[in-house]
């Protein structure tokens, strides 16, 4: 069976000097070390590397500051290439899905890299081991390094209750979790809460899908790849 990464704070999360996070597995690191130069080659970022659950969720994304992001073909062609290196090398053990994927535009923050590519957007964190009503943060993403990620409050955030709009700093090892959070129109001033619009709805992100064993068929489509695997008897 495929093995199952722990489920893990931003703080474990954070880069090591191998380039992957602190508390990845030998086989997770396996594979980013076989993913990372084909999603390079394609002039794309390794946004995320997961693996849980069965699932193998390979996460690509243009560079900072581009003009758009991943289209379907682009997902469709990481996606074989990723799966025959795989093939190759077979990094990990058992069964399992490859997912590749986009982060879309409301995207998880799960590393330090990953809040420093996202300043000046509009983020929302939740913090773990505090009060109920000052576990929410909602605010400006206007500073972000190696060890902690500094907000500008809007009003409506729980920890803008008795602070006033104003910075904060939140260090990583206190976030459970945090994601930006997509807005029709400018981003909101600071001290400002952002209007709602219960009728519009962000644009999703793109994959494609390849489920994966030892001896396999597969069968592909410019949207999808599948692969079963079954052991020849």
């Amino acid at each position: 069976m495929a093995e199952t990464a722990p489920a893990q704070t931003p703080a474990q999360r954070s880069a090591s000097p191998a380039g992957g996070p602190s508390g990845e597995s030998p086989s997770l690191a396996s594979v980013r070390s076989l993913v990372g130069p084909i999603v390079e080659q394609l002039d794309l970022d390794l946004y995320d590397l997961e693996h849980r659950g069965g699932i193998l969720r390979v996460t690509i994304d243009t560079p900072p500051g581009s003009a758009g992001g991943v289209n379907l073909d682009t997902i469709a062609l990481a996606t074989r290439l990723i799966s025959r290196e795989l093939d190759h090398c077979d990094p990990l053990p058992g069964r399992y899905t490859l997912e590749v994927t986009s982060p879309g535009v409301e995207r998880s923050l799960r590393t330090p890299e990953h809040f420093q590519r996202e300043i000046g957007k509009t983020v929302a964190i939740r913090l773990s081991e505090v009060a109920s009503d000052q576990r929410r943060i909602t605010g400006v993403l206007v500073a972000a390094d190696d060890e902690a990620a500094t907000i500008e409050l809007v009003a409506d955030s729980d920890a803008a209750t008795d602070e006033a709009a104003g910075q904060r700093r939140v260090e990583y090892r206190q976030i459970d979790r945090a994601r930006t959070v997509f807005e029709w129109g400018p981003a909101p001033k600071p001290g400002r809460g952002p209007k709602k619009n219960k009728a519009a709805k962000a644009p999703g992100n793109t994959s494609a899908k390849a489920a994966r064993a030892p001896e396999r068929t597969s069968q592909s489509s410019p949207a999808e790849s599948t692969r079963d695997n079954q052991e020849e008897s």
